[in-house]
């Protein structure tokens, strides 16, 4: 193999296999480093299809495998023997937590990152979220704005495939879609009932990237169970089927998976990247390769434990940290805060197979300044379903009764999580753990965050709105709950290395370009400068195409 290339790209999920796909095709000869395994598309979907009793513990996997091997990762919803090869081994890949500050960090450990495992709800940014951190002094400016990303939403979606419903929303704007998928009854009645009760507030479907119909040459979503087992028709989008493949196909790119990324050179009279310093996972050998440019996209937190370990004289605080913000203004999403009821009636009715998708009620708290009634800044959209419940659920009794009743479906029920906006905070801090070290000799990560006041009002009202909504829907036996607090749940942590005009202030400027290493890139969640209340990924997406090609444009002036 050679060792060297016009770039490099670190990581290969959400972000990497954009920069991958948009780096090949403008000509560029790309390497891609993953630390992950290599996974081979349909063949290493060992979960797919397969029923929860091919399994030992029935799908509820070996507790005393997730308590060594999996205690983070097991946390997690979609966590399970149907696809554990594509989760990070917590025992081998430890970080630290800061006492009385838990944190959940959700790994992939394989090609494609957590692509393959994520969720797939896509909500572009509205200038409401661009203009925030101005607007009421949290955190610095961003120094783009809705105009400057929009025609790269469209040109990813239109690639990915984003099956959803225009609404015109100023709060959130629509984008390319494919036909939207169906909502079922209960869900019809609740988003009427919201609509009727209280103008201004909308209930649509999930954008999501996952097909309902033919597009380019990848086949429409057939509901056949869940997505992050795995999809051999491709119908979902993620890196390992949809944009590495198209890297591949340009003849320009090397993927290059079990690659852990120790640390960046760099040239001290240019200031440039010289070299990425390479571990093998597998054999513990050490390489470098070398490039004009280097595309950062290891995730928020893998990005930067790379750039803090890659001090030197010139940057003793880590790589692009002159300014002193990397690692500092850590967000995520408030997750798991919820409200749930039964909906009485809807008796005659059912539904067939999986939908991968759910509703959606966008932000309608502090839209045009701050509301009167709330006491928290900034606001938090809600993500649910209504489902019939099944054997599973709860039913007294035992003998021929309790079988013929678990025979039968149960009521309608509708939930409702809502997730909500955390303000960048300078001490919600990503650091390195100089005295602890990772099976490769690297400091591990430390991490420290917390919910602060901001949040927890907001999560109180995220509860009283969902127990409104529900109610005046008619659904009974309407509950709350708060969730756990635990930053990292929500899989959504960014902020590391945020974008902004002044270097004073920040890592990175309006083209994602590190302010004090002109060839160096970072757009994976660590670039953002703050969280807003929807899902990042498409945002990732949009950001990473755009400055893949600003990236080339330099390249061919010869400015890199």
């Amino acid at each position: 193999m050679s060792m060297e290339f016009d770039a490099i790209v670190i990581g290969s999920g959400i972000s990497g296999g954009w920069a991958a796909k948009e780096l090949s095709e403008k000509g560029l000869k790309t390497l891609v480093l993953e630390r992950g395994h290599h996974v081979e598309h349909i063949r290493d979907y060992q979960g797919e299809h397969q029923p929860p009793w091919h399994y030992r513990f029935r799908d509820y996997g070996d507790r005393k495998l997730h308590e060594t091997d999996y205690p983070i990762q097991s946390k997690f919803g979609w966590f399970n023997d149907h696809n554990r090869q594509f989760w990070n081994n917590d025992r081998l890949n430890p970080y630290v937590q800061a006492e009385g500050k838990p944190f959940n960090w959700v790994r992939a450990d394989a090609l494609g990152g957590r692509s393959i495992l994520w969720g797939r709800q896509c909500y572009r940014w509205s200038d409401l979220d661009f203009e925030a951190n101005k607007r009421d002094g949290h955190g610095i400016d961003w120094p783009i704005r809705y105009k400057d990303i929009e025609p790269w939403y469209a040109y990813v979606e239109k690639y990915a495939g984003i099956s959803g419903q225009a609404e015109g929303l100023p709060q959130l704007p629509d984008g390319e879609f494919l036909k939207p998928m169906p909502m079922n009854s209960v869900e019809k009645h609740v988003k009427a009932a919201i609509e009727e009760n209280y103008p201004g507030r909308t209930m649509t479907i999930g954008r999501v990237a996952v097909l309902t119909e033919p597009h380019n040459g990848r086949a429409p979503c057939h509901y056949c169970g869940p997505c992050h087992y795995g999809c051999s028709t491709a119908s979902y989008f993620c890196s390992l089927t949809t944009t590495l493949p198209a890297a591949k196909a340009t003849g320009n790119v090397t993927i290059r998976p079990d690659s852990v990324v120790e640390r960046l050179e760099t040239d001290p009279e240019t200031g440039r990247v010289t070299g990425v310093d390479v571990i093998d996972a597998k054999t513990k050998e050490r390489h470098r390769f070398t490039s004009r440019v280097v595309f950062l996209c290891a995730s928020a937190i893998g990005s930067t434990q790379i750039l803090m370990n890659s001090k030197s004289e010139q940057h003793p605080n880590g790589l692009a940290n002159g300014s002193g913000a990397l690692g500092r203004y850590l967000m995520d999403h408030t997750f798991a805060t919820g409200v749930g009821g039964v909906m009485p009636g809807f008796q005659d009715r059912n539904t067939i197979g999986q939908r991968p998708n759910g509703i959606y009620i966008p932000r309608f708290r502090n839209l045009d300044g701050q509301d009167d009634d709330a006491n928290f800044l900034r606001g938090y959209g809600f993500q649910g379903a209504a489902r019939r419940e099944g054997w599973s659920r709860d039913v007294p009794g035992f003998g021929k009764d309790f079988k013929d009743t678990v025979s039968k479906p149960g009521p309608w029920v509708m939930y409702m999580s809502g997730f909500g906006e955390i303000l960048p905070y300078a001490d919600n801090q990503v650091t390195l753990d100089e005295k602890k070290v990772d099976r490769f000799g690297i400091p591990q990560v430390h991490v420290s965050v917390e919910y602060k006041d901001n949040e927890k009002k907001m999560i109180d009202d995220i509860m009283a709105r969902g127990t409104e909504m529900l109610k005046a829907a008619g659904a009974t036996n309407v509950h709350a709950w708060p969730g756990p607090m635990i930053m990292g749940s929500g899989v959504h942590e960014m902020g590391t290395a945020r974008m902004g005009h002044d270097p004073a202030t920040s890592v990175l400027n309006g083209w994602n370009q590190a302010h004090e290493v002109p060839n160096l890139f970072v757009t994976d969640g660590a670039c953002m400068t703050s969280g807003s209340c929807v899902n990042p990924s498409i945002t990732y997406m949009a950001i990473t195409a755009r400055a893949a090609s600003h990236a080339v444009e330099l390249v061919r002036a010869g400015a890199l």
